[in-house]
């Protein structure tokens, strides 16, 4: 999959509007706590100021559902970008209203415009096509740098597209490199091939993994979704989160993985507890003894021995989704030893986005990942082996000769 590439546009000296992803974890204070997703736009918005562009940003910020609400402004966001590009960026009060208008009809070369959240625009999610032709409006060219929200029909991410022609659109630089890094590790994987599949539910990981069990050599499964496996197999996994409607389809994947001679992994043993909190009663268990009422939250260390094991001799590793509920420390044990041993592997590792993306950061061990990518349900559809809305307009056509 080839994509318009910026590096081909004659956009010096003119006015270009660039879609990022700056949806950011904040604090209860308002702070970032974490600016992985700005920093990664930074090369195109840089290469952007070096050909003299005026630049116009652009990204939604939470679910503010089509209202103006202060908890999701990004004023902490135009803070930080400023800071990081070491020159002013002016904030609009507005998307697609009076200010915003003004501010990008005024901007001049090399100077940097932020939209206020796209979201607080209604439109904005519906793909609304008269808000795209006013956000399109502003600029002379689009560069989509959203790989996180590429899988989402939008008004600033798909909608836009059809007002600029092939010369006048292309993908940013870590569009490109998410794309071609998953493009990658789909066709021409370095083997053995390992993929750990968590999260909670195994209808958000359902066709990745049926998109998957081809081209991999082990799967490793951890998180709430195991316990629907576990079920299928026989298993009681007494009050641990099941999805009764998807038992038949998980025993299809553990089906068709034996067909493939795909090894299929699962827990051997959980840390279960009464009830789902921090300071409840929890206990190490194998996965055939868990008490009638509690529930599997995370790996037990057994698990975490033998998927060391499994990983030792992986060349490639693939991970999606923590082992358990990481965001409590109790149950957060598994995914942060099966982190730190991951991140010390001479393999191939990528992390694909979300809360995995997260796990990492919060551990410590970002830096030691190869390739952590910053979109999680975007990065999954990619697995999935569907072509992303945000995508589909900045391919290349392939002309027959």
């Amino acid at each position: 999959m080839e994509l318009l590439n910026i590096k081909n546009l004659d956009m010096s000296g003119k006015k270009v509007f660039i879609r990022c992803d700056f949806n950011v974890p904040m604090d209860e204070f308002g702070n970032i706590s974490d600016d992985r997703r700005i920093r990664s736009a930074l090369t195109t918005i840089n290469y952007c100021l070096d050909q003299d562009c005026a630049v116009i940003l652009a990204s939604h910020l939470g679910r503010p559902k089509g209202e103006v609400n202060e908890k999701y402004s990004l004023a902490s966001v135009a803070r930080r970008i400023q800071h990081l590009l070491k020159r002013e960026v002016v904030l609009s009060s507005d998307v697609v209203g009076e200010d915003a208008i003004s501010k990008a009809n005024a901007l001049k070369s090399c100077e940097v415009l932020l939209l206020e959240n796209l979201r607080y625009e209604a439109g904005e999610t519906e793909n609304d096509q008269i808000l795209s032709e006013k956000l399109a409006s502003m600029a002379d060219f689009y560069i989509n740098d959203a790989f996180g929200v590429s899988h989402r029909a939008h008004s600033s991410v798909e909608g836009v597209t059809h007002f600029f022609d092939e010369k006048h659109k292309a993908a940013g630089f870590l569009l490109q490199k998410e794309i071609q890094f998953f493009s990658k590790l789909i066709q021409k994987p370095v083997r053995p091939f390992a993929a750990i599949v968590g999260g909670s539910k195994v209808s958000g990981k359902l066709e990745a993994l049926i998109n998957l069990l081809p081209i991999v050599d082990k799967v490793l499964i951890g998180g709430g979704m195991a316990f629907t496996f576990l079920k299928k197999m026989g298993y009681d996994v007494g009050a641990s989160l099941v999805e009764d409607d998807l038992l038949e389809d998980a025993g299809h994947v553990m089906d068709e993985a034996k067909k493939l001679g795909v090894k299929f992994y699962l827990p051997v043993d959980v840390v279960a507890a009464e009830k789902f909190a921090e300071d409840s009663v929890s206990k190490l268990t194998s996965v055939q003894e868990i008490p009638e009422g509690w529930m599997g939250l995370d790996i037990g260390p057994a698990t975490v021995r033998l998927y060391r094991e499994v990983l030792a001799d992986v060349q490639t590793v693939l991970w999606n989704g923590p082992m358990g509920v990481y965001e409590m420390e109790k149950f957060a044990r598994g995914s942060n030893k099966i982190a730190h041993f991951v991140a010390d592997s001479y393999a191939t590792t990528v992390v694909g986005g979300g809360d995995t993306a997260d796990l990492v950061q919060r551990i410590g061990v970002d830096e030691e990942m190869s390739f952590i990518s910053t979109g999680g349900g975007a990065s999954l559809e990619l697995l999935e082996g569907k072509i992303l809305p945000g995508v589909a307009p900045l391919i290349i056509e392939k002309k027959n000769n």
